[in-house]
């Protein structure tokens, strides 16, 4: 008897973008990938030249797009449906955005900075928390993402910082205390092999040598 074909869910953060590099906070605004950036993307895609994917998935935000294009060009897999969504779009930093992040660090304090970074529910002035992120990357992986990696299906998704990690508290059943934890560095895979009823049964972490 065949063993059941396991589907496979790759993880990715967008490469460096403009305002990554000038250390500001993004959030949904809506900026390129920076030069860095573009070549990055090209690593990503060689890095992960022995998975062939059904479908990837994408914020409809540019950064992570042209990360997309970027490791489906050098994988060679241009051909791949693309869905793009703003379920997994970045955090809104709100009142923070377009602000560097280590000035406000400097003006607000180590572990108010890191609260604002890293913490589950803490509020920004007119943005989002992770918990609000959670509640809209979530549901959007379950109706639509989940039932194709449970028919065996490979997926790609490439987003940003923290509707990653919301997925991974989700998936890895991290606790709000423990999600601070969590980071998504540049260069970064999460790959997990999912069974026909929807369960992991396999992790794994893969760096690209950016």
């Amino acid at each position: 008897m065949n063993e059941p074909t396991k589907g496979i869910l790759v993880l990715i953060r967008h490469a460096e973008s403009e305002w990554n590099a000038l250390g500001k906070w993004t959030g949904v605004t809506d900026v390129h990938l920076s030069e860095t950036g573009y070549k990055q993307a090209e690593i990503f895609g060689d890095t992960i030249t022995d998975i062939r994917f059904d479908e990837a998935f994408c914020s409809e935000q540019t950064r992570a797009f042209e990360t997309l294009q970027g490791i489906l060009k050098a994988s060679d897999q241009q051909d791949i449906l693309v869905t793009r969504n703003g379920a997994i779009n970045e955090r809104d930093y709100g009142d923070y955005t377009g602000m560097n992040k280590f000035e406000v660090r400097d003006e607000i304090g180590e572990e108010a900075f890191n609260a604002i970074r890293r913490g589950w529910d803490t509020p920004i002035p007119h943005g989002e928390t992770l918990k609000d992120v959670y509640s809209r990357s979530v549901p959007y992986f379950k109706e639509v993402i989940l039932p194709k990696l449970q028919r065996g299906e490979n997926i790609l998704i490439v987003a940003h910082g923290n509707s990653l990690r919301s997925l991974i508290k989700h998936l890895e059943n991290v606790s709000d205390d423990g999600v601070a934890g969590l980071e998504m560095d540049f260069g970064k895979f999460v790959i997990y092999q999912f069974d026909e009823n929807g369960q992991i049964v396999n992790r794994e972490e893969r760096q690209a040598a950016v």
